[in-house]
C-alpha cells in the first residue's frame, strides 16, 4: 500500500508575520535630542533676533543720514532774508541828488512772456514785471553794449543787481572815474554794469534790484556812486528780495 505524500504547509507570509516589537529608546538619548532640538530652536530666535536689530539700525542710520542731507542741501540753498539799504547808502544818494530809494506800490508781476509777446515797461529801466524765459548770459553779453531789457528783468528776479549807466561822452553821461570806480564792484556778487543810453533826463547811472530804484544825476562823485553800489549789493543781492534770489550766476 502506498504511503500518502505529506503535504507541505506554505511558509508563513512576511505580510502575515509577527510585527517585530518595538524597541524602547534609552532615556538618555531621547533627552540628547530635545535638547540638540531646543539648542537649534535658540540658534534660530537669535539669528531672526539679530537680523531684525540689524535691520532696525540700517534704517535708523539712513533715516539719519537722509535727514543730514535734508539739512544740508535746505542749508545751501536757503535763500539769506533781504536788508535794509544802509545808513551810508541812502547818506551817499541823498548828497549826491539822487533819487530816493523807488519801489512799487503793488506786487511786480514776474510771468514769462510767450515767444514774440513785447512789453511796455513803465519805469526805466525796468526793475520788475513780465521778461523773457532767458536771463543776461555772462559767456555771450558784450561787456559795454546795452541788452535785452526783458532779460535783464529776469536776471534780477534770480537776486542779481544791476548798474545801468549813460555811456561817458554823451550829454548826462557818467564821468570815466565814477565808471570805473563802479566797473571794481560790479565784477563781482551777481552785479552787473550795463550801458543803458535810454536812461531818463538828467539820470547818469541807476542803481537796481528787483523792485528797487534809485537814480543819480552825473555830478555824483567816485565815493558815492560806490557807497550806494555797495550797499545794494549788501541789502538786496541774492536774498529774498527777489522771487528767486539765490538763483542768479554768482549768488
Amino acid at each position: 500500500m502506498a504511503k500518502k505524500k505529506r503535504r507541505k504547509r506554505p511558509a508563513t507570509s512576511p505580510a502575515h508575520a509577527a510585527p517585530a516589537p518595538e524597541r524602547s529608546e534609552p532615556a538618555g538619548n531621547a533627552a540628547r535630542r530635545e535638547k540638540k532640538e531646543a539648542a537649534r530652536r535658540e540658534r534660530e530666535r537669535a539669528a531672526k533676533a539679530r537680523a531684525r536689530l540689524s535691520a532696525g539700525r540700517r534704517a535708523l542710520i539712513g533715516g539719519f543720514v537722509g535727514l543730514l542731507v535734508f539739512f544740508a542741501i535746505s542749508w545751501f540753498q536757503r535763500v539769506p532774508a533781504a536788508k535794509a539799504l544802509p545808513d551810508t547808502a541812502v547818506n551817499a544818494a541823498s548828497a549826491a541828488g539822487c533819487s530816493a530809494l523807488q519801489t512799487s506800490t503793488a506786487d511786480p508781476t514776474n510771468d514769462h512772456l510767450e515767444a514774440g509777446q513785447t512789453i511796455d515797461y513803465p519805469d526805466r529801466p525796468a526793475t520788475s514785471g513780465d521778461h523773457s524765459s532767458q536771463w543776461l548770459d555772462e559767456d555771450t553779453r558784450q561787456p559795454d553794449a546795452p541788452v535785452d531789457e526783458t532779460q535783464a528783468v529776469h536776471t534780477l528776479e534770480h537776486g542779481s543787481v544791476i548798474v545801468y549807466y549813460r555811456p561817458p561822452g554823451e550829454s548826462d553821461g557818467l564821468p570815466d572815474a565814477v565808471l570805473a570806480g563802479l566797473g571794481s564792484i560790479t565784477q563781482r556778487n551777481a552785479t552787473y554794469l550795463i550801458p543803458y543810453p535810454d536812461l531818463p533826463e538828467r539820470t547818469a547811472v541807476a542803481f537796481t534790484a528787483w523792485n528797487r530804484l534809485i537814480t543819480c544825476p552825473a555830478t555824483i562823485t567816485q565815493p558815492q556812486a560806490e557807497a550806494i553800489a555797495n550797499g545794494f549789493v549788501d541789502a538786496y543781492a541774492c536774498t529774498s528780495n527777489a522771487p528767486e534770489g539765490n538763483s542768479g550766476a554768482g549768488c
